[in-house]
């Protein structure tokens, strides 16, 4: 009975194991890839195909705040030259 007893406590801390996801990959968009655009001007991109999603940013655009690591973003300066390209 003392077995039983000191079993279910351990079962019960078992039970509320719960698998937890790997970690997002740091370069989860592929964001690596591109990085040849930073300084580049913002018209390189007209000719350039990106994965479903990707944001190009200008200095005045409003974008949401959702944190997305599988989304690409551009982001260029006033001064029309490609600025950063990262994951979020």
């Amino acid at each position: 009975m003392k077995k039983i007893a000191l079993l279910l406590p351990l079962a019960g801390l078992l039970a509320a194991c719960e698998p937890v996801a790997p970690p997002e990959p740091e370069d989860a968009c592929g964001a690596a890839g591109y990085q040849g655009l930073i300084g580049q001007p913002r018209s390189v991109l007209e000719n350039m195909n990106f994965p479903l999603g990707t944001r190009v940013i200008g200095p005045e655009d409003a974008v949401t705040a959702d944190f997305r690591p599988d989304r690409l973003n551009i982001e260029y300066a006033p001064n029309d030259r490609i600025e950063k390209v990262a994951c979020y």
